[in-house]
C-alpha cells in the first residue's frame, strides 16, 4: 500500500466548525454529526432525511427490538440506528451528543445535496467535509480501542468478531462513546453548543 501523509491542522477544523456555525445552521449540523460519529456525508444525509426518533426496530441479525433512537441522558448522548445496509458501504449506529440529536430533529427531512456541500466548503475555504470522518478516527482511538472506534463507525470489514459479538461491541461502545465526545471538547476545543 502507498503511504501518503494526511496532515489535518486543528486550527482548520475549528476556524470551519466556528464559520459554519455562525453562517450555515444545516451545514453546521452535518458537519457536527459527521464529526461526533465519524459519519461519512452521504450517511449523515441520509439520516437527516429520514429522521425518525420514535420508530421501533428490529436490528438484523440480532435479538435487538429498539427504538430507533436510544438516549443515555445522564452521560449527553445519543445513538441512532441508521441501517444502512445495502449500500456498499453498510452503517449500523450513529453516536451522538444530545445537542447534535436535538439539532438533528430541527433540520429533519431536508434534503441536503452532497455535492452542494463540498462545493460550498470549497468556496469558503472550509474543511472538506470527508475529512471530519479521519479527525473523528484519530480521536477516537485515542479515547477507545481502536476495535470500539471500528465498530462505532461501522467500518464492519475491519471487525473480527462474530455476530453474536456485535452485540457486545453495542454495550462497550455505549460505555466508552462519552469518553470521545470529553476528547472533542477538550483536547480539540469544539464546542457542543
Amino acid at each position: 500500500m502507498d503511504v501518503r501523509p494526511y496532515p489535518i491542522n486543528i486550527e482548520d477544523l475549528r476556524r470551519t466548525m466556528d464559520f459554519l456555525r455562525e453562517r450555515h445552521r444545516k451545514y453546521y449540523v452535518v458537519y457536527r454529526a459527521m464529526l461526533e460519529g465519524g459519519l461519512r456525508l452521504s450517511h449523515t444525509l441520509h439520516m437527516i432525511e429520514n429522521f425518525s426518533p420514535e420508530e421501533v426496530i428490529e436490528i438484523p441479525n440480532t435479538t435487538i427490538v429498539t427504538e430507533r433512537l436510544v438516549c443515555f441522558n445522564e452521560e449527553g448522548f445519543c445513538r441512532y440506528y441508521v441501517g444502512i445496509r445495502e449500500a456498499m458501504k453498510p452503517y449500523k449506529w450513529a453516536y451522538l451528543s444530545k445537542e447534535t440529536v436535538d439539532m438533528i430533529r430541527e433540520i429533519s427531512g431536508a434534503s441536503l445535496r452532497r455535492q452542494v456541500i463540498q462545493k460550498y466548503a470549497r468556496k469558503h475555504g472550509l474543511l472538506p467535509p470527508k475529512t471530519m470522518r479521519k479527525i473523528a478516527w484519530r480521536t477516537m482511538i485515542k479515547a477507545m480501542p481502536k476495535k470500539i472506534a471500528r465498530y462505532i463507525q461501522s467500518r464492519f470489514e475491519e471487525l473480527r468478531v462474530s455476530e453474536a459479538g456485535y452485540e457486545d461491541l453495542l454495550g462497550e461502545a455505549d460505555q466508552h462513546y462519552p469518553r470521545y465526545l470529553e476528547k472533542l471538547r477538550g483536547e480539540l476545543g469544539i464546542d457542543h453548543r
